[in-house]
């Protein structure tokens, strides 16, 4: 069963009560509230946390994400008011350990750090790899998963791409604007051109979808993403897409704190480290059909 639900629970002393709230604008929508958390909440590390952090119980904090990417966070299919995801639901699973409500803004990817650095958003749960040059655009991460990046392409790889590597030489990849990958790409020009070949060209969009239609229009010849991200494309065009390759990249994804807001950050690396300690993470992979998803032990990459 998926879920597009946010959950609000607030502690008053000893007692639980359940805070709901809901968002009507259709530019910000949010999900229907559910106790399917409760029982986290309850639980005597998340019951802690709140009695440490009383200042997040009650509150509503609002995640900057970038509603594009199957399987972490897209519009739902059966609500146009609501998000769903797995991004969604770790979001609220959070929440509702920390007593907070969510609700969203949606964004480009690339406006994702400057929109909760400027304070129009409290964070990001996006399927954001985290970064040194990332954090320094004014956030700091929590890291809590491993990143497997896929190389998607036109059916049957008529390129013959390997990975991040000169067989991209002549090649068109469309990537997100923002994408770690823009770089990693650009890198590989100077091999191609001591080779004789063309640098490979990057086309920048505002979404995963945009890219994906630009392949199967033949305007790009591959595209970059987590890899789960890629087979969720590739079902639903199996007749026109393919992956070419798995690359394990360096990073993690993490979700963007504010610089500065220190007690709300080590408060959320605790609330997942205990969402993970109960399976929560892996449970929400699986839900989604997030194959390809190892948890990473939270940690704080910080450059403040």
């Amino acid at each position: 069963m998926t879920r597009t639900r946010t959950l609000g629970i607030a502690a008053t002393g000893s007692a639980l009560i359940l805070a709901l709230s809901a968002c009507s604008s259709p530019t910000t929508p949010t999900a229907s509230p559910t106790d399917e958390w409760a029982e986290l909440a309850a639980g005597e590390t998340c019951s802690q946390l709140r009695e440490e952090n009383p200042d997040l119980v009650g509150q509503t904090k609002t995640n900057a994400l970038n509603p594009h990417t199957p399987g972490y966070e897209t519009i739902s299919a059966d609500d146009p008011n609501s998000y769903e995801g797995f991004d969604i639901d770790l979001g609220n699973a959070i929440g509702a350990c920390l007593g907070f409500n969510v609700d969203y803004v949606p964004v480009g990817f690339a406006e994702l750090i400057p929109t909760v650095s400027s304070g129009q958003a409290d964070w990001i749960v996006s399927n954001l790899y985290a970064t040194e040059e990332r954090a320094a655009g004014g956030v700091d991460f929590v890291s809590y998963s491993k990143v497997f990046d896929g190389i998607l392409v036109a059916s049957g790889n008529p390129k013959k791409l390997t990975g991040i590597d000169t067989s991209l030489c002549g090649t068109t990849v469309a990537l997100n604007k923002g994408y770690v990958e823009v770089p990693l790409v650009e890198a590989v020009g100077p091999d191609c051109e001591a080779a004789g070949l063309d640098a490979p060209t990057v086309s920048l969009f505002d979404s995963s979808a945009d890219c994906v239609q630009a392949i199967l229009s033949g305007r790009a010849d591959s595209y970059m993403n987590d890899i789960n991200t890629v087979m969720r494309y590739i079902a639903e065009h199996p007749d026109d897409l393919d992956s070419a390759e798995t690359v394990m990249l360096d990073y993690e994804i993490g979700i963007g704190i504010p610089q500065g807001e220190h007690a709300f950050r080590d408060a959320v690396a605790a609330a997942i480290a205990q969402i993970q300690s109960e399976g929560i993470q892996q449970e929400l992979a699986a839900r989604w059909k997030l194959e390809s998803s190892e948890d990473a032990e939270p940690t704080i990459l910080s450059v403040g």
